[in-house]
């Protein structure tokens, strides 16, 4: 591993001007469970580490159900899923936060750290889309609001700009007949790197039988996560059968431009995006009607 400066900054204002670096190549850390190893195995090279988990703003977790939630960028995994509302009105996220690594990494790994890490394979990143989750950023030229959807540019990549850190995210209240669900294929149980990975939520009507409206996200089978738009588009006012999941699975591979790689071919990517869609898809409607 190369020398680099570490710094703990216990405010943002002293986080964004060390980020900022005058020249220096910078990276934030907040769990360190991508970024430390990706500096063992040289994958960049950088002059400063600036550790973030001591700033007040960053460790903020608030979950109601008429504020909605708010996880700071450096709050780990296991405050999230231990967490009994956030169980309650954001299952789909507990999902993807409980998967990522064993327990020891949930301990350190952060959901704001797997989003800038910006893998097309991070686990909660299709988790928050489908939640409408949006970004809050903070750099040398102010505050700005980022939605999740539009964060990751490719793959390892995002709109962070130089001296920027992500704050946290938010995610609104949830509204009622409404539910998420979360889903990966991994050839291991565990501390492994989806081959394929799903994200869905469904807004029902007052009776329960109709998709309001439905979000759908694919991981690991394109440069970035994406949305299923034509199956999104499909299932809305869509009676909630067996028949229409199919129908909407199908169409969601649509949006998968998989590549052939160790972990899977493009073949097995595409018929996973339809098996996992229609888990998902099954397992929000559950939430949704309260029979799970």
């Amino acid at each position: 591993m190369q020398d680099f400066e570490y710094v703990a900054p216990t405010t943002l204002a002293e986080a964004i001007r060390l980020m900022n670096g005058n020249g220096l190549r910078t990276k934030a850390l907040a769990g360190g469970t991508d970024v430390l190893v990706q500096m063992r195995g040289r994958r960049f090279a950088i002059d400063r580490l600036v550790d973030v988990k001591n700033i007040p703003e960053l460790n903020e977790l608030s979950c109601t159900e008429s504020d909605g939630l708010t996880v700071g960028a450096a709050v780990p995994c296991c405050n999230i899923y231990e967490d009994v509302i956030i169980q309650r009105l954001y299952p789909g996220l507990v999902d993807a936060a409980s998967l990522i690594g064993g327990i020891q990494i949930q301990s350190r790994a952060t959901i704001g750290g797997n989003l800038c890490n910006s893998a097309p394979s991070g686990d909660t990143i299709p988790a928050l889309m489908v939640q409408d989750a949006t970004c809050e950023i903070a750099g040398p030229n102010g505050r700005r609001t980022v939605p999740v959807v539009l964060f990751c540019t490719g793959p390892g990549q995002n709109v962070l700009q130089r001296g920027e850190i992500l704050v946290a995210l938010r995610l609104a209240a949830p509204k009622a007949n409404y539910g998420s669900h979360f889903l990966r294929f991994i050839p291991r149980n565990e501390m492994d790197i989806a081959v394929v990975n799903v994200g869905a939520s469904v807004l029902l009507d007052h009776a329960k039988r109709r998709i309001v409206s439905a979000k759908i996200a694919l991981g690991s089978v394109a440069p970035t996560p994406v949305l299923a738009r034509k199956a999104m588009d499909f299932l809305a006012g869509k009676e909630a059968t067996e028949a229409t999941i199919e129908e909407a699975a199908e169409a969601a591979k649509s949006a998968a431009r998989p590549i052939d790689d160790m972990r899977g071919t493009i073949k097995h990517r595409v018929h996973l995006v339809g098996v996992l869609t229609k888990r998902a898809l099954q397992g929000a409607i559950l939430r949704a009607r309260g029979e799970e």
